[in-house]
């Protein structure tokens, strides 16, 4: 199960580098809540999708070096660039935490600096 996951997660973010933001979503349970560690909580697809349509002013360029699964969980490490509405990109480094049930991802912990 941890390998579909990975799988799962892989495709979602194929889909957010095209910016196809509504394809993201389809593997988002309806009642998905993301955690952005100490910034703020968005409960329910549409409130991640609201945030999608005012963070990300285009698709967001990042690399993912390690998926580590186990179980229901899979955490990213990576690398991500967004750029801000003046246009400037700016770079972070990443760990998501992603929670899965039935098959979609029902949960986020979002560690970002």
């Amino acid at each position: 199960m941890p390998e579909n996951h990975k799988q799962i997660l892989q495709n979602a973010n194929a889909a957010i580098l095209q910016g196809d933001y509504e394809g993201f979503l389809v593997f988002c349970t309806e009642d998905t809540e993301w955690t952005f560690v100490g910034d703020r909580t968005l409960k329910g697809k549409q409130a991640v999708r609201d945030w999608m349509a005012a963070e990300y002013q285009e698709p967001p360029k990042f690399e993912v070096h390690h998926l580590i699964a186990e179980n229901d969980f899979v955490a990213a490490l990576g690398e991500i660039t967004l750029k801000d509405e003046a246009g400037k990109a700016t770079r972070h480094d990443y760990c998501d935490v992603w929670r899965f049930r039935d098959g979609k991802m029902a949960g986020l912990q979002a560690f970002v600096i």
